[in-house]
């Protein structure tokens, strides 16, 4: 037979996880042999993250929601470093026999560099000699094109690297070893169901075998048999191996260099009817720690107050602006007729990235008084009937029910707590009085109002507020004032 090595193209493959992590980094170099090589072969990972295996410190008690790794020994890992948030532990004896209480575990935080903590708490105590695992699994496809014709009684085999340490190699642990020539893969549960095979260039015949386990002296093989019709040369061949969990990856070897992938190889081959080898090639997976990318975002809030100019029109037509006002003040001026509306508006405006979202609340001082005295005062509004409160709002359209009062109208957004039209108001202006700080234990049921909220992050979400005032034809001469404070609250 002739010698003839087909160049195999070497291909690097990165994908993005839960975190980043190099995926699936595939490379494809022939072994010289004497049968021929098949062509175009890969074996490609759909997790090519490195296993978690390391030791508990201490003897952690039920109920426990943090606990220390041992940071010296011939362990995989020393340290916290391959493990990130919302990874799924479970705790197994030194002896691999599963799950401790049969319980999952997902990692809640990083604490430091031989801590982390997890949800739920521990269901049992924990010894000294139990491992903390998380198992990075996944898929695991074949892909080679055939130089050799395959007979209708020939087959496909697959031989995947599996740990000689233990001879554990098929109990859902993920196995480690001082080299990688002594570590391997846990094939755990799959079985021939969950081997599939599509072939181009020839009759999709083929029957998958369920996997034989490696040992301490043989690696896992898995054969798929041809049946029926043979399978011509040039013909590409798919084999995926897949079911949940997949695949499991080996932890780093004990030995390892962090930030060096452990490359294993794997052998795929095609025989006769006699086992006799066709074609046959050696792929190479690369095994790597992943890699956490973080970053905190920083908290923000911003709350804007901005003055409205004269004859601009908001909260209804009846509520056209008598006045510019500031991001200061609100000057009505001189009130030289009783019982007339004089209508003042500001604009509010909030952004937070905060993702409980916010509120603005606003409180008066007082009412307005005379020279910012108690009294004389001007009243906060009763509206038209109800009354109108703080809390509750009603219609005031008569300017002969004096008093000072406001009402609200979304500009950006939906974040008003009410708006001057509600309650199916036709005639114009639903009104609050504002909440008066000195009056919070007697007619207030708090010193404070909501006028604007949100449950999650907003961007220049705005509000026009719309200040009313009318006196009447007694009220006594003087400058009236008072001092309206709003509060603006995010949550993070």
């Amino acid at each position: 037979m002739s010698k003839k090595l087909n160049k195999l193209v070497a291909k690097l493959s990165l994908s993005l996880l839960l975190v980043f992590a190099f995926q699936g980094i595939t490379l494809s170099s022939p072994s010289p042999l004497d049968s021929q090589g098949l062509s175009s072969a890969k074996a490609t990972l759909g997790n090519s993250r490195l296993s978690y295996r390391a030791q508990v410190s201490g003897t952690p008690a039920a109920g426990a929601a943090s606990i220390n790794i041992e940071g010296a020994g011939s362990y995989p890992d020393l340290s916290t470093s391959h493990l990130f948030p919302n990874d799924v532990v479970c705790f197994s004896d030194a002896g691999e026999n599963g799950c401790s209480d049969q319980t999952n575990y997902t990692v809640t935080n990083i604490v430091d560099t031989d801590t982390f903590s997890f949800t739920p708490v521990l269901a049992g105590a924990l010894a000294d000699t139990d491992l903390v695992i998380s198992t990075q699994s996944g898929s695991l496809q074949f892909v080679f094109t055939t130089t050799t014709e395959i007979p209708s009684n020939g087959d496909i085999l697959l031989t995947i690297p599996a740990v000689s340490v233990d001879g554990l190699t098929c109990d859902g642990i993920p196995d480690t070893a001082a080299t990688v020539g002594a570590n391997g893969f846990d094939l755990n549960t799959i079985g021939a169901g969950d081997i599939s095979i599509s072939s181009s260039g020839c009759a999709n015949n083929w029957t998958a075998n369920a996997p034989t386990c490696g040992d301490a002296s043989n690696d896992h093989t898995i054969r798929i048999d041809r049946t029926t019709t043979s399978c011509a040369v040039g013909s590409t061949i798919t084999v995926t191996i897949d079911n949940d969990p997949g695949v499991i990856n080996p932890a780093s070897i004990t030995t390892g260099d962090a930030g060096v992938a452990d490359i294993y190889t794997i052998n795929m081959k095609t025989r006769g009817g006699s086992d006799e080898t066709l074609d046959n090639v050696d792929v190479k997976v690369a095994i790597v720690e992943a890699v956490l990318v973080s970053a905190t975002v920083d908290e923000t809030l911003s709350f804007e107050i901005d003055g409205v100019a004269e004859s601009q029109t908001n909260c209804g037509s009846g509520a056209e602006t008598d006045v510019t006002t500031y991001a200061y003040s609100v000057p009505f001026g001189t009130i030289s007729s009783s019982d007339t509306f004089y209508d003042a508006q500001q604009q509010l405006t909030v952004s937070t990235n905060a993702d409980g979202g916010y509120e603005v609340r606003l409180y008066e001082d007082d009412e307005l008084g005379k020279n910012g005295a108690n009294s004389p005062y001007i009243p906060d509004t009763a509206c038209d009937a109800g009354p109108c409160t703080h809390t509750s709002s009603q219609e005031w359209v008569t300017a002969s029910t004096n008093g000072f009062g406001y009402s609200l109208q979304n500009s950006s957004g939906t974040d008003a707590e009410f708006e001057w039209d509600d309650n199916t108001i036709t005639t114009g202006f639903n009104a609050k009085q504002l909440p008066n700080y000195t009056e919070g234990s007697t007619q207030h049921t708090d010193a404070s109002a909501e006028i604007m909220n949100n449950t999650g992050p907003v961007s220049g979400s705005s509000v026009f507020i719309c200040y009313r005032l009318s006196v009447s034809g007694i009220q006594e001469a003087g400058y009236y004032y008072n001092k309206v404070t709003y509060i603006a609250t995010a949550t993070f």
